[in-house]
């Protein structure tokens, strides 16, 4: 779908740790796109009533809600902030909010500090599953001022993911970074558990000579194309196309740590509702940087158009 003209960026506050970050790089992407800033704060009244005082609950709710709207007005004066605190289970509003949103911001609950542990239930993780917009994914660090990376196999939603992070690095005025990554034949994947592939020659990783030549160079020549066509409406963005043999998730996590933003999207050719890739989710996990999973919006033409 397309979003209506003043779709607002929804940003969901959790707790008084993430909310400031959360606010902050809400306001920024308001200011981008120029939309307005809608702060949000679900407030669980089962839980309030096992407070000695109902009163406490709310007034921190909405203590909350004032701290993160100074915040967001200090880092973006000129965007329209609102604030609104809504009864109910966190994802399950926030589901509901991203049908007529531009963008939910929401923190990552720790998930990129986690280690090996798979957090399937986090409420970032199930957000960016079922939501109707895209959802920036926000690490409690400041990311560095690196490019804008994104990942793209090919599919149509990959597509879509690729015209959006050319509007990022746009409005960032970083540079793009596209990866395209080529798993190896089986019997010469290293083990999951292992490091990442090292660089190789000519924009490729791992071992280029293991592999069918001709078929690496036709996939960079098709990504260069892809990317020719889907950044016509910002040639003024510098971009850098890497073939990469190794597993998806593992590169992109490793190319991810020196990215200020990472755009992904949900599913290959099927980012059906409620489902989530293996990349997105490692994305999720693990990357050090914020997180785009791109989903909701229609495929963009590779002209730009």
């Amino acid at each position: 779908m397309t979003p209506p003209a003043d779709a607002p960026v929804v940003a969901a506050l959790g707790s008084p740790e993430t909310a400031p970050q959360v606010a902050r790089l809400a306001a920024r992407e308001a200011a981008g796109h120029g939309r307005p800033l809608r702060l949000l704060h679900a407030f669980n009244w089962s839980a309030a009533l096992e407070d000695p005082s109902v009163v406490g609950p709310r007034a921190r709710a909405e203590e909350l809600l004032e701290g993160a709207a100074a915040t967001a007005g200090e880092a973006e004066p000129a965007v329209p902030v609102s604030g609104e605190i809504v009864e109910g289970a966190p994802v399950a509003v926030l589901v509901r909010r991203s049908e007529s949103a531009f963008l939910v911001v929401i923190g990552d609950g720790g998930m990129a500090r986690c280690g090996a542990c798979i957090p399937a239930d986090a409420p970032a993780v199930q957000l960016a599953a079922r939501a109707g917009c895209p959802v920036l994914v926000v690490r409690p660090e400041p990311p560095p001022q690196g490019p804008v990376l994104v990942g793209v196999d090919g599919s149509r939603s990959s597509r879509t993911a690729l015209a959006f992070a050319f509007g990022c690095a746009a409005r960032r005025s970083a540079r793009l970074l596209a990866v395209r990554v080529v798993e190896p034949p089986p019997e010469d994947r290293p083990p999951a558990t292992g490091p990442p592939p090292g660089p190789g020659p000519h924009g490729t990783s791992g071992r280029p000579d293991a592999y069918d030549r001709h078929g690496l160079d036709s996939a960079h020549a098709e990504l260069a194309d892809l990317v020719a066509r889907c950044g016509g409406r910002h040639p003024e963005v510098p971009v850098e196309c890497h073939v990469v043999v190794g597993d998806p998730g593992r590169v992109l996590v490793e190319q991810s740590r020196s990215a200020q933003l990472t755009v992904v999207a949900p599913r290959g050719d099927e980012p059906l509702r409620g489902m989530l890739g293996a990349v997105s989710q490692s994305l999720l996990y693990h990357s050090p940087a914020p997180v785009i999973v791109v989903r909701g919006l229609v495929a963009t033409a590779p002209g730009g158009a």
